[in-house]
């Protein structure tokens, strides 16, 4: 999820969430989702290696010494080339191995080393915690996917028409509240101010629909919004304890939470944006990300999003047949699908997330089982892309070089 500003924009990338004017790059603070350029630009040149698959048909290499320093080097060069100050990773497969690494630094005040146990915020994954959310909700027969906005929420342009499914896919025509002009700058002018999900939307309620119900796809965060308040009003639990309580302890996540204001557990990295008022970088770590709610409020660790995204890509916490349509992807963009709160990238199956100070990208790969985590202390971008998916992209080309993780950009809309 962008949760920048017009990063969401920028590149879908920004799955994330994106906050701010349209009109700048996507690791601008001005970068929004109506902003985005449909030419994708290449990511930092990293060579390609070619490691020999193992002879399974899942294509992915095994993690052998030669392969590991291989991944070493790729990473450490995007992270020269995009000035990210610093990453934690984790690559594995059964039979495979496992790769966990960290590089670069925490903390640019102290110089203290990034390592892999901080906690990190996610930005957009948190969509997928709240539509699993609302899909248990839907198992338990209490709310019905093709159920219309309105029967919920009140004041909803087109919520008569609008369905929770085209909510979760990001086709509703809203607009999103996190490129509105207003909210950009209520929000770079006071980064601590809390924001209350009334709030939000009538940054979005201002402006008029840009499509009709389904007829194509755009990134909204304002959709998520909606989808967090059902789950409210359904289950008479406010977001941040449902999630915990029904979608977090489930799981069996230690480390992952959904805060109400600027709480960030210990330890934790420092977090690094563009998207300021002055435009210069700053430190957000204690930035208040109510402003994201339901669509990239969470904050987790490594392993916790090593065990989610297995989790949220087979479906344990929900039914085969609820499961079949989180993961029934319509095309989003070229090589691209997304279903309900979900991406297919290449075969990768998961979500991106990226807001002030921080990006991540958790993905399952089905036929090999794998799982490629990547969490980082920055959301500024560079070539064009976000910076998960410069580091993705990276440790794809290795590990899978048949499918390689590359996120394009939305077209502006």
């Amino acid at each position: 999820m962008s949760t920048r500003w017009r990063s969401a924009a920028v590149a879908l990338a920004a799955v994330g969430l994106v906050v701010g004017p349209v009109g700048a790059g996507a690791g601008a603070v001005h970068a929004g989702v109506a902003a985005a350029s449909a030419v994708t630009v290449p990511a930092a040149t990293v060579p390609a290696p070619t490691p020999t698959p193992t002879p399974a048909s899942d294509g992915f290499a095994q993690l052998t010494p030669a392969v590991t320093r291989q991944l070493d080097a790729a990473i450490k060069k995007v992270l020269a080339e995009a000035k990210i100050p610093g990453v934690i990773v984790a690559v594995s497969a059964p039979g495979k191995g496992d790769y966990v690494r960290s590089f670069g630094i925490a903390d640019k005040a102290t110089g203290a080393p990034m390592t892999p146990n901080l906690n990190m915020r996610i930005g957009s994954v948190t969509k997928t915690f709240t539509v699993t959310a609302l899909l248990e909700l839907v198992d338990e027969g209490k709310v019905g996917l093709d159920d219309p906005i309105g029967k919920y929420v009140d004041g909803v342009p087109n919520g008569d028409r609008i369905t929770l499914r085209e909510l979760a896919g990001m086709r509703s025509g809203l607009f999103n509240y996190s490129a509105d002009e207003g909210f950009y700058k209520a929000f770079t002018s006071n980064p601590d101010r809390p924001f209350t999900p009334q709030e939000l939307l009538g940054y979005s309620f201002k402006h008029p629909v840009l499509f009709e119900p389904n007829a194509k796809f755009y990134y909204c965060n304002t959709n998520l919004i909606l989808l967090g308040l059902v789950v409210e009003k359904v289950s008479g639990v406010p977001l941040d304890r449902f999630i915990g309580q029904k979608v977090v302890v489930p799981a069996g996540l230690k480390h992952t939470v959904f805060p109400t204001g600027p709480e960030f557990p210990s330890p934790h990295a420092h977090g690094y944006t563009n998207q300021t008022a002055s435009g210069k970088v700053e430190d957000a770590t204690d930035w208040n990300p109510s402003w994201g709610w339901a669509a990239g409020a969470m904050i987790s660790d490594l392993p916790d999003m090593r065990s989610w995204a297995k989790t949220l890509a087979t479906g344990t916490l929900l039914t085969p047949a609820t499961q079949a349509q989180r993961l029934d992807v319509v095309d989003a963009l070229p090589g691209t699908g997304y279903g309900l709160g979900i991406f297919n990238v290449q075969g990768w199956i998961g979500h991106n997330g990226s807001l002030p100070g921080y990006g991540s990208l958790v993905l399952y790969l089905p036929e090999a089982k794998a799982t490629l985590v990547v969490l980082l202390n920055t959301d500024i971008g560079y070539a064009g892309q976000e910076p998960s998916t410069l580091v993705g992209e990276a440790i794809t080309k290795i590990v899978t070089p048949d499918r390689v993780y590359t996120l394009p950009a939305q077209p502006a809309s």
